[in-house]
């Protein structure tokens, strides 16, 4: 069975497609790198989700599909602004098994890691 990497670079691939599986690497908000004030958990959520869709999109599956998903969050007092936009997003009946977890992320700008694995 093949293995197909998408924007795959020279440490990870942004997804890995097995069969009909799609694995995507941790997703994280960018934009908060890039900015000098905080960006909040509600606006890294969104933006991570966003990503998710487009990579799921170009692998040839979508959200409803999702079989996992893994979150790293910084601090849970942001868990349910977290799941507030999660809930808003993930396909009504179709939500994977999840964990979420505290942990440091590689910047302290970043404050949530998403991680999903769906089938095609």
């Amino acid at each position: 069975m093949s293995v197909e990497r998408l924007h795959a670079g020279p440490r990870m691939s942004q997804a890995v497609i097995h069969g009909d599986t799609v694995y995507t690497a941790g997703q994280v908000a960018m934009s908060a790198l890039e900015k000098d004030e905080p960006v909040s958990m509600a606006e890294q959520t969104m933006e991570i989700l966003s990503n998710i869709d487009k990579l799921l999109a170009e692998a040839g599956t979508d959200k409803s599909k999702l079989i996992s998903a893994t979150i790293w969050i910084t601090d849970m007092g942001h868990f349910q602004e977290m799941n507030e936009v999660w809930d808003a997003w993930v396909a009504p009946g179709e939500t994977p098994g999840r964990a979420c977890v505290t942990a440091n992320l590689a910047s302290p700008k970043l404050i949530v890691e998403i991680m999903v694995t769906a089938a095609r």
